[in-house]
C-alpha cells in the first residue's frame, strides 16, 4: 500500500464538479501525490495533457460560455457524454448521467451531501477513489456497487 495523502470528504466541493457530471475529487489523477490533476474546472496548466485536452472539457458549446453542465445543453446527453457514462457506469460504479439528473434536481449542494456519505471509506473516513476498488489510503475493499454505502442503480455519485 503506498502511503497517500489522505483526502477527507468534507474537501469535496463545488469546483471539483466538472462539466459532465464528474466528481473530480473522486478521480485517482487528483487524489494521487504526484503529479496531481486541480479537476476540470481548475487551472489548465496544473493538469495532465489528457486532461487539458478531454473532448467534453474542450466541447465548442461548453467553451460558448453557455453551458456550465452539460445538461444545460440543447443536445444533451452528446454521444461523447452517453459513452463516457457507459464507460464508468460499467467500471467504476458511477453514472454521469445520473450525477448530472442529481444535481439539476437537487443543486450541487445536495448532491455533494450525497457524494460526501457514498464516497466516504469505512475503514479510515478517506475519500474513496472511483477508480480503484480498494481504499487508496487504508486498503479498505469497497463495496461492488457505488462506494461504501452500496449506492444506488441510477445515478448519483
Amino acid at each position: 500500500m503506498v502511503d497517500h495523502q489522505k483526502h477527507i470528504p468534507a474537501t469535496l466541493c463545488e469546483e471539483l464538479i466538472a462539466p459532465c457530471g464528474m466528481n473530480c475529487g473522486l478521480c485517482l489523477a487528483y487524489l494521487r501525490d504526484k503529479n496531481r490533476c486541480v479537476g476540470c474546472r481548475g487551472d489548465d496548466a496544473a493538469k495532465p495533457r489528457s486532461c487539458v485536452s478531454c473532448i467534453i472539457k474542450v466541447c465548442d458549446r461548453r467553451s460558448a460560455g453557455s453551458t456550465d453542465y452539460c445538461f444545460e445543453c440543447a443536445i444533451y446527453p452528446c454521444a461523447r457524454l452517453r459513452r463516457l457514462d457507459k464507460r464508468y457506469r460499467t467500471k467504476y460504479r458511477m453514472s454521469m448521467l445520473g450525477n448530472l439528473a442529481d444535481i439539476r434536481e437537487g443543486g450541487v449542494g445536495e448532491f455533494l451531501e450525497h457524494e460526501r456519505q457514498r464516497w466516504t471509506c469505512a475503514g479510515c473516513g478517506g475519500v474513496i477513489c472511483v477508480h480503484r476498488d480498494k481504499c487508496l489510503f487504508c486498503g479498505h475493499p469497497i463495496a461492488e456497487e457505488g462506494g461504501e454505502d452500496g449506492g444506488d442503480e441510477g445515478g448519483g455519485g
